[in-house]
Protein backbone atom coordinates (compact mmCIF):
# COMPACT_ATOMS: atom_id res chain seq x y z
CA UNK A 1 0.00 0.00 0.00
CA UNK A 2 1.08 3.39 -1.24
CA UNK A 3 0.95 6.09 2.02
CA UNK A 4 1.21 9.12 -0.70
CA UNK A 5 -1.33 8.54 -3.50
CA UNK A 6 -0.90 9.22 -7.18
CA UNK A 7 -2.81 12.83 -6.95
CA UNK A 8 -0.53 13.47 -4.16
CA UNK A 9 2.77 12.53 -5.96
CA UNK A 10 1.48 14.38 -9.03
CA UNK A 11 0.60 17.47 -7.11
CA UNK A 12 4.03 17.88 -5.22
CA UNK A 13 5.70 17.14 -8.32
CA UNK A 14 3.63 20.37 -9.41
CA UNK A 15 4.60 22.39 -6.52
CA UNK A 16 7.69 21.65 -7.39
CA UNK A 17 7.44 23.20 -10.33
CA UNK A 18 5.85 26.35 -9.44
CA UNK A 19 8.45 26.98 -6.51
CA UNK A 20 11.01 26.52 -9.32
CA UNK A 21 9.24 29.30 -11.13
CA UNK A 22 8.12 31.84 -8.21
CA UNK A 23 8.51 35.11 -8.35
CA UNK A 24 8.18 34.61 -12.51
CA UNK A 25 5.00 34.80 -12.77
CA UNK A 26 2.14 32.21 -13.72
CA UNK A 27 2.88 28.93 -15.25
CA UNK A 28 -0.25 27.61 -17.57
CA UNK A 29 -1.72 24.23 -16.65
CA UNK A 30 -0.85 22.90 -20.13
CA UNK A 31 3.21 23.65 -19.55
CA UNK A 32 2.62 21.99 -15.34
CA UNK A 33 1.00 19.05 -17.01
CA UNK A 34 3.59 18.48 -20.09
CA UNK A 35 7.14 19.23 -17.78
CA UNK A 36 5.89 17.02 -14.49
CA UNK A 37 3.80 14.33 -17.23
CA UNK A 38 0.27 14.68 -15.86
CA UNK A 39 -2.88 14.41 -17.85
CA UNK A 40 -3.91 18.02 -18.63
CA UNK A 41 -7.25 16.96 -17.11
CA UNK A 42 -5.88 15.75 -13.66
CA UNK A 43 -3.75 18.66 -13.89
CA UNK A 44 -6.39 21.12 -13.95
CA UNK A 45 -7.94 19.35 -10.98
CA UNK A 46 -4.86 19.11 -9.02
CA UNK A 47 -4.47 22.91 -9.25
CA UNK A 48 -8.44 23.57 -8.76
CA UNK A 49 -7.77 21.86 -5.45
CA UNK A 50 -4.24 23.68 -4.09
CA UNK A 51 -6.31 26.89 -4.89
CA UNK A 52 -9.18 25.63 -2.82
CA UNK A 53 -7.07 25.45 0.07
CA UNK A 54 -4.89 28.61 -0.89
CA UNK A 55 -1.38 27.18 -1.49
CA UNK A 56 -1.58 28.59 -5.34
CA UNK A 57 -3.52 31.30 -7.25
CA UNK A 58 -4.26 31.64 -10.15
CA UNK A 59 -4.26 34.53 -12.80
CA UNK A 60 -6.31 35.05 -15.84
CA UNK A 61 -5.79 36.42 -19.42
CA UNK A 62 -3.06 35.30 -22.17
CA UNK A 63 -0.34 34.74 -19.66
CA UNK A 64 -2.22 33.25 -17.51
CA UNK A 65 -1.65 30.01 -15.49
CA UNK A 66 -1.05 29.62 -11.85
CA UNK A 67 1.32 30.26 -9.08
CA UNK A 68 2.21 29.93 -5.34
CA UNK A 69 0.04 31.74 -2.98
CA UNK A 70 3.37 32.34 -0.83
CA UNK A 71 6.91 31.86 -0.87
CA UNK A 72 8.65 27.98 -1.21
CA UNK A 73 10.09 28.72 2.14
CA UNK A 74 6.49 28.46 3.46
CA UNK A 75 4.95 25.84 1.79
CA UNK A 76 5.67 22.22 3.66
CA UNK A 77 5.61 18.88 1.90
CA UNK A 78 2.61 18.29 4.71
CA UNK A 79 0.64 21.26 3.23
CA UNK A 80 1.10 19.78 0.04
CA UNK A 81 -0.16 16.24 1.51
CA UNK A 82 -2.91 16.97 3.43
CA UNK A 83 -4.33 19.53 0.83
CA UNK A 84 -4.57 16.46 -1.80
CA UNK A 85 -5.63 13.29 0.83
CA UNK A 86 -5.84 14.65 4.46
CA UNK A 87 -3.49 13.73 7.20
CA UNK A 88 -1.48 10.58 6.96
CA UNK A 89 -1.95 8.58 9.45
CA UNK A 90 0.68 5.52 10.08
CA UNK A 91 -2.35 3.69 12.22
CA UNK A 92 -5.82 4.60 13.45
CA UNK A 93 -4.73 4.51 17.05
CA UNK A 94 -2.84 7.14 16.29
CA UNK A 95 -5.72 9.43 15.59
CA UNK A 96 -6.74 9.14 19.63
CA UNK A 97 -7.79 7.37 22.38
CA UNK A 98 -11.58 7.73 20.59
CA UNK A 99 -10.17 5.41 17.91
CA UNK A 100 -8.98 2.90 19.63
CA UNK A 101 -10.08 1.50 22.82
CA UNK A 102 -6.62 0.10 23.97
CA UNK A 103 -4.53 2.59 23.55
CA UNK A 104 -3.70 3.65 26.77
CA UNK A 105 -2.34 -0.09 27.84
CA UNK A 106 -0.78 -0.75 24.46
CA UNK A 107 2.94 -1.02 23.47
CA UNK A 108 2.34 -0.97 20.33
CA UNK A 109 0.48 2.27 20.51
CA UNK A 110 3.16 4.27 21.89
CA UNK A 111 5.44 3.57 19.19
CA UNK A 112 3.11 4.04 16.29
CA UNK A 113 2.34 7.30 17.85
CA UNK A 114 6.06 8.43 17.78
CA UNK A 115 6.63 7.01 14.43
CA UNK A 116 3.79 9.16 13.24
CA UNK A 117 5.09 12.54 15.16
CA UNK A 118 8.58 11.42 13.29
CA UNK A 119 6.44 11.29 10.17
CA UNK A 120 4.90 14.67 10.52
CA UNK A 121 8.00 16.52 11.93
CA UNK A 122 9.83 15.61 9.22
CA UNK A 123 6.96 16.22 6.42
CA UNK A 124 6.74 20.00 7.88
CA UNK A 125 10.38 19.95 7.72
CA UNK A 126 10.59 19.90 3.50
CA UNK A 127 9.55 22.91 2.17
CA UNK A 128 9.13 23.44 -1.46
CA UNK A 129 12.06 25.14 -2.06
CA UNK A 130 13.65 21.65 -0.81
CA UNK A 131 12.48 19.81 -4.06
CA UNK A 132 13.88 22.09 -6.22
Amino acid sequence: MDVLRKNTDYALRIMGNLSGNYGRGAVSVRTLAKEEEVSYQFACKILQKLQGVGLVESAMGPTGGYRLSRGPKRITMLDVIRAMQGDISINRCTKGSDNCPRQSKCGVSGKLCQLQQRVEDFLVDVKLQDLL
